[in-house]
């Protein structure tokens, strides 16, 4: 394997597949993040239970953990919640959830409600636009028809991208959450609800991105700033928070080097939180987007992400027990 080739971070906690909006199938994202040298990955698709096996290339279908830990990586299966009605790119990720009981099943179910109605209302208002956007073609992905419930907001901006309306998926983004007309709103969970569900479920809540959140939101009429919105979900429980992310390859209207904002999360923490870092990878090269998120540019170390109690007990859970010690010594170029 070409030394260039192997990502910065051998711990990579936000990842996405064909079950939201990316590009990459469950089997494809564990062969790319062990070609990459990754040892660590959480699969976090938006508002979508994770993936419970993977499909071969031989057509065999086996249990992901299981077989990430046949290709000695460990994988921790995961969701993205989009949360808050009133303000904006307020993402949760829960991990270590029990998929298959109904605690998480319900919380999906009802996203995929409130999302589809939104969605399609969206399609309307930007054919009413000018910007006509084919709902058949819209609801085609790789080849095979999805439903509104399955449509994934990323795609809309994609497929606006495309049909060349804005420059690129990021612009699409911003162009619609500031048009009032074209932003629908659909109805969101509270950010403080995920994070007691997840607990609920027997998981732990982290932030994503938090600095795509604005300076300053109205939280659900009353203004306050974003440090004041993440200090209510610190009093709700949460968990961690996303420190190390891909800011300058997204919408972030924030234009300083990543390692800053890095360092202005991990100010505003002060050790309330534990940190948690990820890509937010989406296999966008598949797309032609240039200079897209690779798995592993950002993340944790392996001794960053022993040193959080949380993960450590579910890596213990997941490999049965391994000592941590032998797991971190056979990759300690990391």
């Amino acid at each position: 394997m070409p030394a260039t080739n192997l990502a910065k971070y051998p711990v990579d906690l936000h990842t996405h597949t064909v079950l939201s909006d990316g590009n990459d199938m469950p089997y494809e994202l564990v062969e790319n993040a062990v070609s990459r040298g990754l040892r660590v990955i959480a699969i976090t698709d938006h508002d979508v239970l994770p993936p419970a096996t993977v499909m071969k290339g031989s057509g065999e279908e086996c249990e992901i953990v299981n077989y990430g830990l046949h290709r000695g990586l460990i994988i921790i299966r995961g969701i993205e919640f989009s949360c808050e009605t009133t303000v904006q790119d307020v993402h949760i990720v829960g991990l270590g959830c029990d998929w298959d009981g109904d605690i998480m099943k319900n919380e999906a179910y009802e996203i995929s409600l409130s999302k589809a109605k939104a969605y399609e209302e969206t399609i309307r208002r930007l054919n009413e636009r000018g910007y006509p956007i084919d709902p058949d073609e819209l609801l085609t992905k790789n080849g095979k028809k999805i439903t509104w419930f399955e449509l994934q907001k990323k795609r809309i901006f994609d497929m606006m991208a495309a049909k060349g309306y804005t420059p690129d998926w990021k612009s699409a983004k911003l162009m619609v959450r500031e048009d009032p007309y074209l932003s629908v709103e659909r109805e969101k969970p509270a950010g403080a609800h995920i994070v007691e569900a997840i607990h609920r479920a027997g998981g732990i809540a982290i932030l994503a991105h938090p600095w795509l959140i604005d300076t300053q939101v109205d939280f659900n009429g009353t203004p306050m700033t974003r440090k004041d919105y993440i200090n209510t979900l610190i009093d709700a429980g949460l968990d961690g928070i996303e420190c190390r992310y891909t800011y300058d390859k997204t919408s972030c209207k924030d234009t300083r080097p990543r390692e800053q904002i890095w360092e202005d999360v991990k100010r505003f923490t002060n050790g309330r939180l534990f940190l948690s870092g990820g890509s937010d990878y989406h296999a966008d090269a598949k797309k032609g987007v240039k200079n897209p998120r690779e798995l592993g540019e950002t993340g944790l170390t392996m001794s960053e992400f022993f040193a959080v109690p949380q993960f450590r007990k579910l890596y213990l859970k997941i490999t049965g027990g391994r000592d941590i010690n032998e797991f971190v010594t056979d990759y300690a170029g990391f």
